[in-house]
């Protein structure tokens, strides 16, 4: 009789240790369980840790719960201004209702997935090239609500959606390098025709101070002399003015500037009886 009892103890708790494994379930703290049984949905959705179902009966799905990185496949697409180009993206989601993420949609990751291409498509078709290339921000957050508003019913929150790349064609990239060039050659020139505008205004003014002083115009020769003879790499030629050769002799002599006219001295006037009176030459007799 005791050996009945303990064997019937024993089979007892065989099939609670074989029940409670079949029952037994862990779920992780970035998850969460939804519980089907006998495939309807229980109200109760189980939170990380241990939990129980009942076997053959009850079937447990776990959602994750993080944050999901999903790259987008390149798009080619044609833009609002006829330039054909590859756009290619990433969308960062995560599920906030378990339920809806396992009952309204069949693979909320594929469908997302799906979503996302299509509306980077529909945002190619609607954008220019310039848009494209410099204003992403804004197609960001077009390309967000427009992936946004499907998902909201499948239980899916989109957090953010970033362009990565866009890819022109060679001839394209070509153009776009060529018409850079000519703009910075045009701002150049633009520049450099200020600045000769510039100098032009300031060497009009200063010759206008030089006229005043003659002597300011030597000493600005001697300036680019020393300047030019500092890098002792060229031979200069250099005419030296016969007035500053004068000025210095005169400086030189202790004597004060004289005129060009008076510099010769006075000159005797003509006698008009010798002018009279004939030259005797040797061949002249007297009569």
């Amino acid at each position: 009789m005791v050996e009945e009892l303990v064997a019937a103890g024993v089979s007892v708790v065989s099939v609670g240790l074989v029940y409670t494994m079949a029952a037994a379930r862990v779920v992780k703290q970035y998850e969460r369980g939804v519980v089907l049984r006998l495939g309807k949905l229980r109200s109760e959705v189980r939170g990380p840790g241990f939990t129980m179902v009942v076997p053959f009966v009850d079937r447990l799905r776990k959602v994750n719960m993080q944050i999901v990185t999903l790259p987008v496949p390149a798009q080619e697409g044609i833009t609002r201004d006829n330039v054909t180009v590859r756009v290619d993206a990433v969308v960062y989601f995560r599920v906030v209702d378990a339920a809806n993420a396992i009952i309204q949609v069949e693979d909320y990751r594929f469908a997302v997935s799906q979503m996302a291409q299509t509306s980077l498509r529909s945002i190619i078709g609607k954008s220019d090239l310039d848009d494209l290339l410099s204003n992403r921000e804004k197609l960001n957050q077009g390309l967000e609500l427009m992936i946004d508003s499907p998902a909201i019913g499948w239980g899916v929150q989109i957090d953010r959606v970033e362009i990565k790349d866009v890819s022109l064609p060679e001839t394209m990239k070509r153009s776009m390098a060529r018409q850079a060039e000519a703009d910075r050659e045009r701002r150049a020139r633009i520049i450099n025709a200020d600045a000769e505008l510039q100098a032009s205004k300031k060497l009009a003014e200063a010759a206008e101070v030089m006229s005043e002083q003659p002597a300011a115009l030597q000493l600005r020769l001697l300036q680019t002399v020393v300047a030019v003879a500092a890098e002792k790499n060229s031979t200069l030629v250099l005419p030296f003015p016969v007035e500053l050769l004068r000025f210095l002799e005169r400086a030189q002599s202790g004597q004060p500037p004289v005129a060009p006219e008076r510099a010769a001295g006075p000159q005797r006037a003509p006698d008009p009886e010798q002018s009279a009176v004939p030259e005797r030459t040797p061949d002249s007799r007297p009569e």
